[in-house]
Order: structure tokens, then sequence, then C-alpha cells
């Protein structure tokens, strides 16, 4: 667990309603801004400008731009850490289905907001431990959690290991098609995609060892 001297300061939540609906129209004006030019040219006055409100508005609630940032991130990563387990929660009742959840699931947030969430990911704020290596850590704990019931599907001599592979093989996939030059773009391309890494997954864990138990 994270310590809490760690994190970064909090802003000022609101308390009323109006506050909390101004908020949340700073948050998505400067998600916006952010998935457009990107973190370091998103400014204040820009995000105001789009929010239609005064750069003083936010700067009650924020004390600086990065501030601002570690919000947008709070609520972006958390957004796609609860796509992720619904997309799970759906999945066919299969080892098959949960992967192939996932690795849409996985695909699907790298392609929103353009390649806004892995910089989230790479974490802002005092320390770049925290926040983006949670949400790996809670989407990998996720499809740990969904495909436990079927581990017996998984034909390698330690089952959790290669689950464990499997999933960090299918997140380093997705993050690489979200900076390369010609990434697997429209809904049909992606789609396709993520297909072919859920049943590369999956062959990979129904395969049995060609060495054997890994000798210690």
């Amino acid at each position: 667990m994270t310590d809490q001297h760690d994190r970064p300061a909090p802003y000022k939540e609101p308390q009323q309603a109006r506050s909390a609906a101004t908020l949340a129209r700073v948050l998505r004006a400067a998600e916006e801004i952010a998935s457009s030019v990107g973190l370091e040219e998103m400014t204040m006055t820009g995000v105001a400008e789009r929010a239609g409100v005064s750069v003083g508005t936010i700067y009650r609630r924020f004390e600086d731009k990065e501030q601002l940032i570690n919000a947008l991130t709070e609520r972006m990563l958390d957004r796609r850490e609860e796509y992720v387990a619904e997309q799970l929660r759906e999945a066919e009742p299969s080892l098959s289905g949960v992967m192939g959840a996932y690795a849409h699931a996985l695909l699907q947030s790298f392609a929103d907001s353009s390649n806004l969430f892995p910089e989230l990911l790479r974490a802002r704020g005092a320390r770049p431990t925290d926040r983006g290596a949670r949400t790996i850590t809670e989407v990998h704990r996720l499809l740990l959690e969904a495909a436990a019931p079927y581990a017996n599907e998984i034909r390698r001599s330690d089952p959790q290991a290669a689950l464990d592979t499997a999933a960090r093989a299918l997140l380093g996939a997705c993050f690489h098609n979200s900076v390369r030059p010609d990434p697997a773009t429209g809904e049909i391309a992606q789609r396709r995609y993520a297909d072919e890494l859920g049943d590369m997954a999956v062959a990979y864990l129904v395969t049995p060892d060609r060495r054997g138990p890994a000798r210690t």
C-alpha cells in the first residue's frame, strides 16, 4: 500500500452539488485538452476557457497545474479500472472468454483519449511510483481473480505464473500499440487485434511446457 506521505497533496473536494458540477466540467475540459495536445501543453488558462469558468475558479480548487493533473489522473485511471472490471464481469465464463475480454478492455483503454492513457500510467506528482502503478496492479489483480475459476484449463506446469506472464504480455502489447507509429486504429482493426492477443494468450496457457517444471 502506498504511504500517505508519498502521495501528492489532495485538491479541495467540493462540498456542494453546484461546486461538484463545476469541478466535473473543469476535469472534462482538462481531459479534452490533454487528449488533444498532451499534458505538457495543457494550461490552466486553456482549461478555464474550455470549461467556461474563470482561471481564479480553478485556482481556488487547485494550487497549480500539477495538482490539476493529479486530479485528472485519478479520475481517468479510476474510470479505466472500473471499465476493465465491468468487461471481466460480463466475459464469457471460460478461460478464453476472460482472456479475450481482458485483451479488448485493455486495448480500448489505451485507445481512448489518444495517447493520454499511457502517459497517465507513467504517473504524475511527487512520486512516479504510485498512481499509474496502482492501476497496473489493480487490472492485473482483476484478471487473476476473473481467471481463477478456470485455472484447471491452464496446462502450464505453474498455472499462476503462466497467467501472470500472459497478463504482462497483453499489457505490454496494448501499450506498444498505443505508442507505435502504425497502431491498430478503428473499431474493426482494434477488435481484430484484441481477438488475436486473446487467442495468443489462451494458446500459450493451454500448451504444456516443453521443458517441464522449472528446477530449483
